[in-house]
């Protein structure tokens, strides 16, 4: 399966332990997404598409109403780099 160079960099961040949190607004409709690093520092550059694409691929997935994380699929398909711990 290809995955973009966009792709790629947010699954380096999720599988050293980051999150993509979902932003609602007051009456509960989707606002936006954010980034963070395993170190709480907000990554630019994820959008609704990006997210959109990760989950169609099955790569990231939220349970019980938690921030959006890494799936054993997507461990699978991200790509080894030497900073990955």
């Amino acid at each position: 399966m290809d995955i973009s160079r966009a792709e790629q960099r947010i699954l380096h961040l999720l599988a050293q332990g980051g999150s993509i949190h979902l932003l609602k607004t007051d009456i509960g409709e989707v606002a936006g997404f954010e980034c963070y690093t395993r170190d709480g520092w907000l990554y630019p550059g994820v959008d609704a598409r990006l997210v959109g694409k990760l989950k169609r691929k099955r790569v990231i997935a939220s349970r019980a109403g938690q921030p959006y994380r890494i799936t054993e699929r997507g461990l699978q398909l991200v790509r080894a780099q030497p900073d990955n711990r």
